[in-house]
């Protein structure tokens, strides 16, 4: 039984980049996982992905790009402020200036770069490095 979709989905990636697959197909889909495999494509994380329709919800097709050493999910999901943000950083990621955290604020998801640019807070998400 699947409780967690989008950590379902980072573990899959994460798995198929170690393996060295080229793609790979995540379902079931949410909203929630296109708009993180979005900020994932926009930071050059993944390649591009594309939603493929089967009837029963559909699946994302993910290129691999190679670069993805690990991501996963942070639970409990943190309410953090603009200004924690560098303390989140320092726990989640392993070095300053390397990786990413993904942020649900009242202006979408969003990276903690562009958040910081913005000066807004939100919950934390996920990571990737």
């Amino acid at each position: 039984m699947q409780h967690d979709l989008l950590n379902d989905a980072l573990v899959t990636l994460r798995h198929a980049d170690v393996e060295g697959r080229p793609s790979v197909e995540l379902a079931p889909t949410s909203k929630l996982i296109a708009e993180v495999l979005r900020i994932f494509r926009e930071h050059h994380y993944i390649e591009e992905f594309t939603f493929v329709p089967t009837g029963r919800g559909g699946k994302y097709e993910v290129r691999l790009s190679r670069r993805i050493n690990s991501c996963g999910v942070i639970k409990p999901r943190l309410a953090v402020p603009y200004d924690g943000l560098e303390r989140y950083e320092a726990r989640f990621l392993p070095a300053q200036d390397f990786g990413l955290l993904v942020l649900s604020t009242n202006r979408g998801l969003l990276s903690h770069q562009q958040a910081r640019e913005l000066k807004i807070g939100g919950r934390l998400l996920a990571y990737v490095y």
